[in-house]
């Protein structure tokens, strides 16, 4: 039996999925990214500013642009390239003042989506608001969103996909929305959501230690 999930943001399985840099990383930081990829329905694409931003985490002794190129290698990931109207897109979202714009990457990644029609994999807030507000049209998944898809977890099986959750938290420092904590949680169990730092102090907390069970 498949498991039950979400989706809303994979209403159009023909669209491409459009990851940025956080997304990337922590599909990565998995240690299970090509089965992830696999699993999709829908083809992952990555615009060409992406590896450049990954490019510069390697004089810190980070891997993920190499292992990025090894996803695109084997025809898992596709690198695309802004057109026309992406271009304008994008230099609306750069240009102005910083509470209204973004960085390259997030940038791009949602520009490639509003001219495809694809959905825009962001995990950041302020990225979030701005395309609620300028392009209430556009589709927008994260990470978790990913992972907790239904083929994902068919795939992977539910202790791989809860490790590869778990992994995505500690060695990536994934962001995960209100909206799917719980499930998160619930998940990987409190004992590893203790351990995770991106998780809020509330949500790393067991049962116990909450103020309402003291």
């Amino acid at each position: 039996m498949r498991p039950m999930g979400s989706l809303t943001f994979l209403t159009d399985i023909s669209a491409p999925l459009v990851a940025d840099t956080s997304v990337v990383i922590n599909l990565i930081a998995t240690g299970c990214a090509p089965a992830i990829v696999r699993a999709l329905p829908s083809r992952l694409v990555v615009v060409d500013v992406i590896p450049a931003e990954l490019d510069t985490g390697r004089r810190h002794g980070r891997h993920n642009f190499d292992c990025l190129n090894e996803l695109v290698d084997v025809g898992l990931v596709e690198i695309v390239s802004l057109g026309d109207v992406a271009t304008q897109y994008f230099t609306e979202l750069v240009i102005g003042p910083a509470a209204a714009t973004l960085d390259d990457g997030e940038a791009a990644t949602i520009a490639y989506a509003m001219e495809k029609a694809g959905t825009a994999l962001i995990d950041e807030r302020k990225a979030t608001r701005i395309c609620a507000d300028r392009f209430p049209v556009l589709r927008i998944g994260c990470t978790v969103d990913i992972l907790v898809h239904p083929e994902v977890q068919f795939h992977l099986g539910i202790e791989r996909l809860a490790e590869a959750v778990f992994n995505a938290l500690q060695n990536g420092r994934m962001r995960v929305f209100p909206r799917h904590l719980e499930r998160i949680v619930g998940l990987i169990g409190y004992e590893r959501a203790a351990q995770c730092q991106s998780l809020p102090r509330s949500v790393r907390l067991s049962p116990q230690q909450c103020p309402e069970h003291q």
